[in-house]
Parts: C-alpha cells; sequence; structure tokens
C-alpha cells in the first residue's frame, strides 16, 4: 500500500477520512448512541429508543474461541455461556430465574470465535433488577466440582448432536484446514478431545473465569426506553466496583497459505456440497475491503446474480448458491458455497465459480448491478433495526468487532465510498489459488477438485 513516501501523506488523509464518524445525517442507525467508559475500562452504552416499556439489556464480552491459545483448553468461551447460568450464593439458579421473570425477560447467551454475548429484553421498569441480576453473576458466579462436571457433561452432549449435522461437521474440517497456528483452527465448541477432558479442568476453568471475565473485556449495551443518565448511574452502581484484570491473549498470527488445501466428508443420501474458502481480510472500519466484498458476492452470487439464473434456475445443477464474507477480529474466510444437484458435477460448479472470480478481477462492473447490490445491503439492514433488541444485536455485533458500537454507522457508510476499481482490488487480493481452502460432501470416500 505505501510503495512511496510521497503517499504517505495522501494515505494518512484517505484514512482518517474513512475512520472518522459521518455525520448524523449520513448515519444508517438514526438513533443517538451514547457512551461513557467507567474508571475500570467496562464500556457503558446507551441507546434511547421509542419502545414505551421496554429495554434491551445486552452485556458484550469480547472473549471467544479465539483467545483460546493454551493447548488441550479448547471450547472454554462456549463452556462458560452455560456456566453462567449456575448461580452464585445470592441468586442461586431458581432464584436467579424466579426473579428474572419478575422483569418480563429471558436470559439467553452466545458464543463465536470472537465473543459471548449475553441479553434479555425486558420491561424499562425492571431495569434496576437487570443490572443486580447480571453483576452479581459476573462478579461473582460460583459453582461446585460436581455442578461443573454436569455441565461439561453437557457440552459434550451439545458437540455430539452438532457434529450430526453434516454442514456443522464440514465447517469444522475447513477451520482445521485453513489454519494451522491461529486459534480460528478450531470451532467455537473446540476440539472433540479437548471437550472429552473438560470434566478435568475444574482449576483452569476458574482461572478462565479470572482471567476474561473483567470489565476491560465487556460492554454493557442498552437499548429502549431508557436513557443515558439512569443507564449509566445504574452501571456505576452495580459494576463500578468491579476489579480490572491483568491478563492479556497473545494470539498466534496465521502464516501466509501458499497451496490450495481440501478436505472432504464422506455422507451418502446427502445432498453434494461444495465450500470455497479463501482467506479474507481481517475487520476494520478503516479499509474498504470488507464492504467491497460485500457487494462483489451479491452480485455473483445472490439471488439476482448470473451465476444464481443459470445454475439454480435454468440448468437446475444447483438447489442454492451463496457467497461473503465473515466479519471476524482477525483474517478468517471469504466464501462460496453450493448444494448440489449431482455430485458428479462438483469438479465443473468449482469451475464455473472460479471462472467468475477470475472474470471479476478484469472485467468493468456493470455500475447499475454494483449500485443496487449497495443499496439492497443497506436498505436490509434498515429493515431489521426497527425494535431494541434487533438494534443492540446489531451494535453487538460491532462492539465485539471493534470495541465501538459507533463502528456500525462508519462501516455502512464505507458502502457508498466503494467504487468499481475497489471491486477488481478485492477480487485480485482474496480469490487466489494459494488462499484457497476447498471442502466438500458427497457419497464416495474422497472428491478430487482441482
Amino acid at each position: 500500500m505505501k510503495k512511496a513516501l510521497f503517499l504517505l501523506a495522501g494515505l494518512f488523509l484517505l484514512k482518517s477520512s474513512l475512520s472518522a464518524a459521518p455525520p448524523d445525517s449520513e448515519k444508517i442507525l438514526p438513533s443517538q448512541i451514547y457512551q461513557k467508559k467507567l474508571t475500570n475500562g467496562l464500556n457503558v452504552v446507551t441507546v434511547p429508543y421509542a419502545s414505551p416499556g421496554i429495554a434491551a439489556f445486552y452485556i458484550v464480552v469480547r472473549v471467544g474461541s479465539r483467545n483460546e491459545i493454551e493447548p488441550g483448553h479448547t471450547g472454554f468461551a462456549h463452556f462458560f455461556e452455560h456456566m453462567m447460568f449456575r448461580g452464585t450464593e445470592k441468586y442461586p439458579k431458581e432464584k436467579y430465574s424466579e426473579v428474572l421473570k419478575s422483569t418480563g425477560a429471558s436470559a439467553n447467551a452466545n458464543t463465536s470465535l470472537d465473543r459471548t454475548v449475553y441479553h434479555m429484553t425486558g420491561s424499562s421498569a425492571k431495569l434496576e433488577t437487570m443490572f443486580e441480576l447480571e453483576s452479581d453473576r459476573f462478579q461473582n458466579l460460583k459453582y461446585s466440582v460436581q455442578g461443573f462436571k454436569t455441565e461439561a457433561g453437557a457440552v459434550k452432549g451439545e458437540y455430539t448432536k452438532n457434529s450430526a449435522n453434516p454442514y456443522t461437521k464440514l465447517n469444522e474440517l475447513i477451520q482445521d484446514a485453513a489454519f494451522s497456528k491461529h486459534t480460528y483452527k478450531h470451532t467455537t465448541m473446540g476440539f472433540f478431545q479437548d471437550i472429552v477432558d473438560m470434566p478435568n479442568q475444574y482449576d483452569y476453568s476458574i482461572e478462565f473465569f479470572k482471567r476474561f471475565y473483567r470489565p476491560e473485556y465487556t460492554t454493557i449495551l442498552v437499548v429502549g426506553d431508557v436513557t443515558n443518565s439512569q443507564v449509566e448511574a445504574l452501571a456505576q452502581k452495580y459494576f463500578g466496583k468491579w476489579q480490572t484484570g491483568t491478563y492479556t491473549s497473545e494470539i498466534p498470527v496465521e502464516p501466509a497459505q501458499l497451496e490450495t488445501r481440501s478436505t472432504h466428508l464422506k455422507k451418502g443420501g446427502f445432498p453434494p456440497y461444495l465450500s470455497l474458502n479463501y482467506k479474507g481480510p481481517g475487520y476494520s472500519d478503516n479499509e474498504l475491503d470488507f464492504p467491497a466484498l460485500d457487494i462483489l458476492c451479491s452480485m455473483l452470487f445472490s439471488e439476482n446474480s448470473k451465476l444464481y439464473e443459470e445454475l439454480v434456475i435454468k440448468e437446475q445443477k444447483l438447489r442454492s448458491i451463496e457467497g461473503g464474507a465473515y466479519n471476524t477480529r482477525d483474517p478468517y474466510l471469504v466464501s462460496v458455497e453450493a448444494s448440489l444437484v449431482n455430485a458428479g458435477d462438483l469438479q465443473m460448479i468449482k469451475d464455473r465459480i472460479s471462472l467468475t472470480l477470475e472474470q471479476a478481477k478484469t472485467a468493468t462492473p456493470d455500475i447499475k448491478e454494483m449500485d443496487a447490490a449497495r443499496m439492497n445491503l443497506k436498505n436490509s439492514f434498515r429493515m431489521r433495526i426497527d425494535n431494541p433488541t434487533s438494534i443492540a444485536e446489531n451494535l453487538s455485533f460491532f462492539t465485539w468487532l471493534s470495541g465501538d458500537p459507533e463502528s456500525l454507522n462508519r462501516y455502512y457508510a464505507n458502502y457508498d465510498k466503494v467504487t468499481a476499481a475497489d471491486l477488481q482490488r478485492v477480487a485480485k487480493t482474496y480469490f487466489t489459488p494459494e488462499r484457497l481452502t476447498i471442502g466438500t460432501i458427497s457419497p464416495s470416500d474422497s472428491e478430487t477438485i482441482k
């Protein structure tokens, strides 16, 4: 990028213009985002929204399977999603559920590569109760060895259930093949051998909680019939004494991939499947790579694309095809996935997709198609942010990626900056054979896809 010294000033100006918050009139989220960082590092985010009597309460912990850097200890971020519902001395599991019902809410959580999110939506009049419940378990979680072993067994059962799904199993194989050093090599569930040994890891579980369930890793996000002063006061009251930790994960850097890799799952009686996975970028709202990939993949692989019309509608070789980049903190994958009618067409479908990607590197994109894809992506998002839960869900997404919920507005503003040259640039950069990992499902023992 920095090819000569005289370009540095121009590049600095470009980066500054991309990272600056867009004017209010250009923000895709019309609601005001208020942020306050407590002295212990906890970020408190409030979005007042016209939803009388309703508030969504989200806690984003920027810890996922990405942070599991020690051999033999994968799957613990997901495990703690389970353990956080075991209760405390003040609010044992049954009492927690009873008090939670009084708020009109039900609590849930989910874990992924980069984060764990705890969430509930209930009566805004009961917001203080939500704060009290969550602050207690985030600071005072307590469980016995037996309770730990019981939950570890439940996690093993969940892994077994999920692995029965061929798509889930193929994804596990693809991550393992695509990455050699980075912790994206294992899925959120973790390596099976680590899950089997998890009942023996009680002491490590306590250490994991002490390391990561700390204010500096955490954002509280409240959306709905609230005020920022109200939320900030409650956060200070219930989380202000939460002690800052000292642990930082040193995430291994993935070396450059130098050749096409492949993995295969034999599954008779199941629709043949092709997954092409190219090493992509890590998340940034200072660069245009992700928005350009979003637009390009929409043009090439959505239901409005020429390839979909040819292979799904006219020739009926495919049941479906889709493509897109996964937004992750570190470089992950840009994937094109196709469900086939006949396994004998796997090589032909791969060749057709590859040809489409090669053409995208040099062919000038149709401006009308490009603008339509851009507009559709933005309008689809606007249609999803019509209630507190949806707004909180989308803000939490950009919070765990960047640490800043305002990144949502910057990201969507960048769509308007993407040019035809950007589409060609990202196609040339990311869709190359040496960045590719191929995953297939078919009735045969192996598939040789070139």
